[in-house]
């Protein structure tokens, strides 16, 4: 009989899949620098401007109106108001004056409202004119460059 030779494996290596997978593991744990990219803005759309203004304006008016709200029923319930009525009293020499009938709290709110809703129409336009004019100095400068990273 003749004999056959047979390619077979030494049996101390290791098998080309966990080589693979060895591989990867160590690939993986090697930290991958950050991606930098550097965009440039040269648009901001105007409604999208007004919508966000329009936003902020809204909330900074819902602010003001329950700070006034607050340091009201705060300063009413130390007495403050009822020390300066008094004080206000001795100084013009009427005995029986009051503050609340100066100023209420009704008066007091509806001048905050008036207050806030004129926030939020002056902030509303003054966004919008922020706007047309960054459109505006951008077809002179080119916009402006920005740099964002990935981690």
């Amino acid at each position: 009989m003749t004999s056959v030779k047979t390619s077979s494996r030494p049996s101390g290596t290791t098998s080309s899949a966990s080589s693979v997978g060895e591989k990867l593991s160590l690939k993986s744990s090697k930290p991958m620098p950050p991606k930098q990219v550097r965009l440039k803005l040269v648009y901001i759309d105007f409604w999208s401007a007004v919508k966000f203004s329009f936003l902020i304006s809204a909330a900074i008016g819902v602010v003001i109106f329950v700070a006034v709200i607050l340091i009201w029923t705060v300063l009413a319930s130390t007495g403050i108001f009822d020390s300066i009525s008094k004080l206000a009293g001795d100084v013009s020499g009427q005995k029986n004056f009051s503050l609340n009938s100066v100023i209420s709290f009704a008066q007091v709110m509806g001048f905050t409202l008036v207050i806030a809703a004129l926030n939020v129409v002056v902030g509303t336009v003054l966004g919008a004119i922020a706007c047309l004019l960054y459109n505006l100095s951008v077809r002179v400068s080119g916009g402006i460059l920005v740099g964002f990273t990935n981690q």
